[in-house]
């Protein structure tokens, strides 16, 4: 646990917090950016880069209600997590042990998701695929704020925020690939 007061501890956290903040709400503001503002479709389906980009947008469309709810599950989801972390640490917890396990399972995720480049598998595997990346990163999400709040330093704000903004980012498209399997 770093020995620094606890005035500093809280003012980094709350930098960190406001980070990842900003940086989720320039997520959502680009991506309504998109839909609604009408010359950016138009430059996707008139240009050869929009056009080469655009394919990758449509193999990976998704319904509006599906990106809501996959949106407000992660929200509930990522705050309940926080918070038991922060409950947890207060009361003596140590999550560091997390670190290697979820380092592996992130490694057989990836193998997973080779396999299933060449030999592509039914709708089951990928619920177990999205059901298990989003309880993995679930896992980061507990392991990263553990970090937050004992480990990084005042100077690795930056370092922080990325990697819960991270967590965060993929337990989203995990539990929206999960919501449109089971929507299908």
């Amino acid at each position: 646990m770093m020995m620094e007061s606890p005035q500093l501890r809280w003012g980094f956290i709350r930098k960190v917090y406001a980070i990842i903040s900003m940086q989720l709400l320039l997520t959502a503001a680009v991506a309504a950016a998109v839909v609604f503002i009408r010359p950016i479709p138009n430059f996707f389906v008139k240009t050869t880069p929009g056009i080469i980009a655009y394919i990758g947008i449509v193999i990976f469309t998704f319904i509006g209600e599906i990106i809501l709810e996959a949106a407000a599950l992660t929200s509930g989801v990522v705050v309940g997590l926080t918070l038991y972390t922060f409950w947890a640490v207060k009361r003596g917890h140590d999550f560091n042990f997390l670190g290697p396990f979820l380092f592996a399972s992130l490694l057989v995720l990836f193998m997973f998701s080779l396999i299933q480049i060449f030999f592509p598998l039914g709708k089951l595997s990928v619920m177990i695929f999205s059901g298990l990346s989003a309880l993995i990163f679930c896992g980061y999400i507990v392991y990263d704020t553990d970090n937050l709040i004992k480990r990084f330093t005042y100077d690795d704000y930056i370092w922080a925020a990325v990697s819960l903004y991270l967590d965060i980012v993929n337990l989203f498209l995990a539990l929206l690939h999960l919501l449109r399997v089971l929507d299908a």
